[in-house]
């Protein structure tokens, strides 16, 4: 299955948290012990990067089955993976690969609270993530979002065309119009976009010729009239689409689908609680049976869905 990072990124994610060896596991003298760790949803989730999880798992030098895949929704106490190896390979994968885990379901999983508010609504409105993401962690934000049912609004700076009042700044007294003949000179095949504030800006966006209107923290009542206004006039081009950005989360995702925005844009899941991920180890007698965990409970079975690196 493949993972998002690549084996170099999730090297370094191990030596991070283990750059000189396990002195606890060494000095108990216990790390070739074999022996069995299962991860299970604590609560229902939606689940992201286990695909990356249990590489780092297997790069330490465990065999790992995952029961499910990224972008599942999970039930609470639902298996997620099950991993078999020394001891210290699994306790040196161990709090890395869970924390990856409940990290990013944690995104996810607000993601596809929001898009399933929105679509409630509005089936087909496309929720976009922005690039407020942490930064040096865009491949896993990236992946989280999806796996909740969303797409990104901007990877970053280099793909998009996004004029900001920040840019307009340098502009001068330019009109919009020589602005947007600038803009599709320099990037005929790219979509242009503007972030407005105010209704008025909105619509000299429009006539100028952008093809995205981002109505920066708009009301949803704001966003209906602004919708309302935007369909009334004519145009030379396709109808500018109304983007709603800023402040929009799960509590008001509906209300600005049924405002009639074409895409909601949100940097709420980032912000996101992590979401809880239960770890039990085991040692195995040596038929490879788990005996015990931490609590003296044995692991229950599981349904294999596939085995990555085995």
């Amino acid at each position: 299955m493949a993972t998002v990072a690549s084996r170099a990124e999730l090297e370094r994610l191990l030596e991070d948290d283990v750059p000189y060896g396990d002195l606890t596991t060494e000095a108990l003298g216990i790390g070739g012990a074999i022996g069995v760790m299962q991860f299970a949803a604590r609560a229902p989730m939606v689940l992201a990067l286990v695909e990356d999880a249990a590489a780092i798992i297997a790069l330490a030098g465990c065999e790992v089955e995952l029961m499910a895949a990224s972008g599942t929704a999970l039930e609470q106490e639902a298996p997620i993976l099950q991993a078999r190896g020394p001891a210290a390979a699994l306790l040196r994968s161990w709090k890395v690969a869970q924390t990856l885990i409940e990290i990013w379901s944690g995104v996810a999983s607000e993601t596809r609270t929001i898009v399933d508010a929105a679509r409630a609504v509005a089936p087909q409105i496309p929720v976009a993530c922005t690039r407020k993401n942490v930064p040096g962690t865009k491949r896993f934000a990236v992946a989280a979002v999806k796996a909740g049912g969303a797409v990104m609004h901007r990877l970053g700076l280099s793909e998009t065309v996004l004029v900001f009042p920040e840019h307009r700044a340098f502009l001068g007294e330019l009109p919009l119009f020589q602005a947007v003949e600038r803009l599709r000179r320099a990037a005929p095949e790219k979509k242009l976009v503007i972030e407005v504030k105010t209704a008025d800006a909105a619509l000299s966006a429009a006539v100028a010729g952008f093809d995205v209107i981002q109505a920066e923290k708009f009301s949803p009542a704001e966003i209906a009239a602004l919708v309302k206004r935007i369909a009334s006039m004519a145009y030379t081009r396709t109808r500018p689409i109304i983007a709603a950005a800023g402040g929009v989360n799960a509590a008001n995702a509906a209300a600005y689908a049924a405002a009639g925005a074409d895409v909601l844009v949100t940097s709420s899941p980032y912000l996101a609680k992590p979401k809880d991920v239960q770890v039990t180890i085991a040692a195995a007698d040596q038929s490879g049976r788990q005996v015990r965990n931490a609590e003296g409970a044995g692991l229950g079975p599981q349904r294999e869905m596939f085995r990555l690196f085995s």
